[in-house]
């Protein structure tokens, strides 16, 4: 991975980063993580980095920064606030945000819905209730309409089975069911959140399993929709690999196979004949028969970048184009982002050389932001927020990205 040489990316090639609507934009109360965060399970959100505000400023920034692309997501609850009733002032935000995109020569790519759930939803089961597809893919249809001519690129959904492992299988997040034992198995997990309230029971099993088929089925349906209201538009997913590999042993390459195709490919199936393109998520990976010694990020996991390569090879098979959605690393003194960000572009170009379509790459994230259940402890950011006066602070990190950016790749 350290070889010497010019890494040199296909002309074209898209380079940002991403944020997500609840994580930045501040003053969204009528969705399932607000009302987790009344009840005292999940840190409150609040106004958060106030992007709803300020995106004019921060897209500055990410012009200022050489980015060419922009993944941003738009909120299902403040478009319909009520099932069925949608609102035409947040549609005119968003239509102003992907203005402001266009306005500084910033490609958007649009993600249809990134974990939170409007509040109605939930009361009617969620994506438990069989008619979640149906509902799921009328509020992506109605976006599409209305943003599709100014948005030519978008997914369904964001890391599907990461919605579904925290919130009926680890039960950390909403609706936190978890399966038994569970609790004493995530005391070994890196940065995982201790139960907030035990919700477990054997059922959240065979649960866990439904709501990962109703999220196929509401990726396929929501697919239709938006194809039929944005014609020519590029619709995706967006899935989370976790690189599962192994040493030498062919039972722990069985084992890290098998994990392969429960986390990865078992849902692309489901769905890669409706996804034009597919985004991918990289974080996390899972070496079987592993003796190193990794550093760490603050968020307790391995520092792996190299990883990279392997997630898109696994996806390589499916002859879809890829984006790398997000890749960051949580790292509040801006001591290793730097270095990763540039291993993660040697990890990119490398699955490129070997035949994987990778069109883009976005960092998570272009800001510091509400880290889920973690709350704003962790830092992803380029840019740091100052969570008490709101001041935006680009960290030195971002400007070694520019220069990869400027010269679109890498040269040693």
């Amino acid at each position: 991975m350290r070889d010497q040489g010019p890494r040199i990316f296909p002309e074209g090639f898209y380079w940002g980063a991403a944020t997500a609507s609840y994580q930045v934009e501040g003053g969204i109360e009528n969705c399932d993580w607000a009302e987790a965060a009344r009840e005292g399970k999940v840190p409150p959100c609040g106004i958060a980095c106030d992007h709803y505000n300020r995106y004019e400023k921060d897209f500055d920034i990410a012009k200022e920064l050489g980015h060419n692309c922009h993944r941003i997501s738009v909120e299902w609850a403040r478009i319909e606030p009520e099932e069925g009733k949608f609102d035409e002032r947040e549609i005119g935000h968003y239509l102003a945000v992907l203005a402001a995109l266009r306005a500084r020569h910033i490609k958007p790519f649009i993600t249809m819905w990134h974990f939170t759930l409007p509040q109605w939803f939930v009361e009617k089961g969620g994506f438990e209730n069989p008619e979640a597809p149906k509902i799921f893919a009328r509020y992506c249809g109605y976006v599409a309409q209305k943003l599709g001519n100014d948005c030519r690129h978008f997914s369904t959904m964001n890391e599907p089975l990461v919605f579904a492992s925290n919130g009926w299988r680890r039960g950390t997040w909403p609706p936190f069911k978890a399966w038994p034992l569970m609790e004493h198995a995530l005391q070994a997990v890196p940065g995982a959140r201790p139960f907030v309230e035990k919700r477990t029971a054997l059922r959240n099993v065979f649960l866990y399993f439904k709501i990962a088929k109703n999220l196929a089925r509401a990726h396929n349906a929501a697919y239709d929709a938006i194809k039929a209201a944005a014609f020519g538009a590029e619709v995706g997913v967006v899935h989370q690999v976790i690189l599962f590999h192994a040493n030498w042993n062919p039972l722990n390459k069985l084992f890290a196979a098998l994990l392969n195709w429960h986390w990865t490919h078992q849902f692309i199936k489901r769905i890669v004949r409706k996804t034009d393109s597919i985004g991918v998520n990289y974080y996390l990976h899972k070496k079987f028969g592993d003796t190193r010694a990794y550093e760490k990020t603050d968020m307790g996991w391995d520092v792996y970048p190299e990883g990279l390569c392997g997630a898109l090879l696994m996806l390589k098979r499916y002859q879809k184009p890829l984006w790398v959605s997000e890749a960051g690393v949580a790292d509040a003194h801006d001591a290793i982002r730097a270095d990763y960000i540039t291993r993660l572009v040697h990890a990119m170009h490398m699955a490129i050389e070997k035949g994987a379509d990778v069109r883009g790459f976005m960092y998570w994230s272009l800001l510091d932001n509400y880290e889920w259940a973690q709350g704003f402890e962790k830092r992803f950011g380029l840019v740091e927020i100052d969570y008490t006066t709101l001041e935006r602070n680009v960290r030195p990190s971002a400007y070694v990205y520019k220069e990869i950016i400027e010269r679109n790749g890498l040269v040693e």
